[in-house]
């Protein structure tokens, strides 16, 4: 296997593989892919907002009340976790993107920690790809037991861009479990 010697700052030398490049791009391209989908599902539910004016009847011999309704991300705290959370994966994307193009090889201790950070975003993002596909949900079917009616026969444009937040959300917290996989399979093997 080639290798490639290359000299760093406090005089050490450090060998770095054809193979750990291939990781370490790897590794690049999957969290600039985590910082991309996490800002866009973060927009995309964050500008979201439709506004309807919907019929309501009182009683039925009076006629119905046409009333505008706007359907707003943060009128539901499902949603509002969901966009912090994306937020939050995003600014932490950018931040180990900048350390990772920055750091040396040599400097395991700021590698496990972004690790670590890695682990805390994918079960943040997926807690909040959960909780908001769990509103999306009772959005698009609602619950007669409790007497929820769906919403998304109404605001059809507001539930298809809290879809498409979700699927980027959840690939984007995809690619950070593949990060978190990369890195794992390349450490190296104790006997």
């Amino acid at each position: 296997m080639e290798t490639e010697t290359k000299a760093v700052g406090d005089g050490k030398v450090v060998e770095m593989s054809k193979g750990g490049r291939k990781i370490r791009r790897c590794e690049l391209v999957l969290r600039f892919l985590g910082l991309a989908l996490t800002l866009v599902a973060a927009i995309i539910l964050g500008v979201d907002k439709e506004t309807k004016v919907v019929p309501i009847t009182i009683t039925s011999t009076l006629p119905p009340i046409d009333v505008p309704v706007t359907a707003k991300w943060h009128h539901m705290s499902a949603f509002v976790y969901f966009v912090v959370a994306n937020a939050i994966a995003c600014t932490h994307a950018a931040l180990s993107l900048i350390l990772c193009l920055v750091s040396k090889n040599g400097q395991k201790g700021m590698k496990l920690v972004i690790i670590f950070l890695d682990l805390m975003m994918v079960a943040l993002l997926f807690s909040g790809n959960g909780a908001a596909a769990a509103i999306g949900v009772i959005g698009y079917n609602g619950n007669s037991h409790v007497r929820w009616n769906k919403v998304c026969n109404v605001f059809t444009k507001f539930c298809n861009h809290v879809a498409v937040s979700i699927v980027l959300s959840l690939l984007g917290s995809l690619s950070f479990l593949l990060v978190i996989l990369l890195i794992a399979l390349s450490l190296p093997k104790h006997k």
